[in-house]
């Protein structure tokens, strides 16, 4: 099976099996609806894919008796008694963020550029951020 495309909603639900393995074996699968296209990606490779073109750089420093974590360049922020507890309140940051970033910051011109990361949290369980976070063990 080579790449799938359907050039209608319809079409597309009359082949979403189709479109479904497609993108499970991470070949392109596209519909076309209206003007727009939209792909059909395995949601696995795409978390994967994200949080390797972006890797977190979080900087993580010792402050007054305790952590600080930020992410430099963004508004994204947290502090713990403990590294645990710091990274661990980050990634309740990183959820904030992601959640604000699609109520209300999705289109601002400071925020639209991060789509790429809000992704990637949405896509990931704590345990996958908190790895993000800190970077490959060694």
């Amino acid at each position: 099976m080579s790449k799938v495309h359907c050039d209608s909603y319809s079409e597309a639900r009359a082949h979403l099996k189709d479109l479904l393995d497609a993108a499970e074996r991470g070949r392109l699968a596209t519909v076309r609806r209206n003007a727009a296209t939209a792909a059909v990606v395995d949601v696995e490779r795409l978390r994967h894919f994200l949080a390797t073109r972006g890797p977190a750089r979080a900087q993580v420093v010792p402050e007054a008796g305790g952590w600080s974590v930020f992410l430099p360049g963004l508004p994204i922020a947290a502090d713990g008694a403990s590294f645990d507890e710091a990274i661990d309140e980050m990634v309740g940051a990183l959820r904030d963020y992601a959640a604000d970033s699609q109520d209300r910051l999705l289109h601002a011109p400071n925020h639209r550029e991060q789509w790429g990361l809000v992704q990637m949290i949405g896509l990931s369980s704590d345990d996958q951020l908190r790895s993000w976070l800190t970077g490959p063990s060694s």
